[in-house]
C-alpha cells in the first residue's frame, strides 16, 4: 500500500508564493510518474504538472512560467513550487503516483491541501 502525505497549502496573496510538499511511503516501483492535480468548487479534478521519474515535466498551460515541479527520488517526496499565484489558483491540491508493471498499473492519491488566493 502507498500513502500520499500533502503539506505546504494555506492563505497567500495574490501575487505570493506557495511551495507545496508530498511525501510518499511504501512499496513504490521505480519508474513512475507524480504530479499535483487541483479541484475548485464546482469544478472537476484538473491536472496541474506532472513529472517522471527520469525528471521530465508537463504543465498545464495556465501555471507555465509560475509553477514549477520537482523531486526528490531518494525521499520519494514530490513538490510543487508556486509564484505569481491568482485567485483562479485557489483549489484543493491533490498529489498523484502513477505506475504500469509487469503485476498491474497502480494510482494513488493523497488527501489533498487548500490553496487560498485571496486579498
Amino acid at each position: 500500500q502507498v500513502q500520499l502525505v500533502e503539506s505546504g497549502g494555506g492563505l497567500v496573496q495574490p501575487g505570493g508564493s506557495l511551495r507545496l510538499s508530498c511525501a510518499a511511503s511504501g512499496i513504490i516501483f521505480g519508474i513512475n510518474t507524480m504530479g499535483w492535480y487541483r479541484q475548485a468548487p464546482g469544478k472537476e479534478r484538473e491536472l496541474v504538472a506532472t513529472i517522471t521519474s527520469g525528471g521530465m515535466t508537463n504543465y498545464r498551460d495556465s501555471v507555465k512560467g509560475r509553477f514549477t515541479i520537482s523531486r526528490d527520488n531518494a525521499k520519494n517526496t514530490l513538490y510543487l513550487q508556486m509564484n505569481s499565484l491568482k485567485p483562479e489558483d485557489t483549489a484543493v491540491y491533490y498529489c498523484n503516483i502513477r505506475w504500469t508493471n509487469l503485476i498491474g498499473a497502480r494510482n494513488y492519491w493523497g488527501q489533498g491541501t487548500q490553496v487560498t488566493v485571496s486579498s
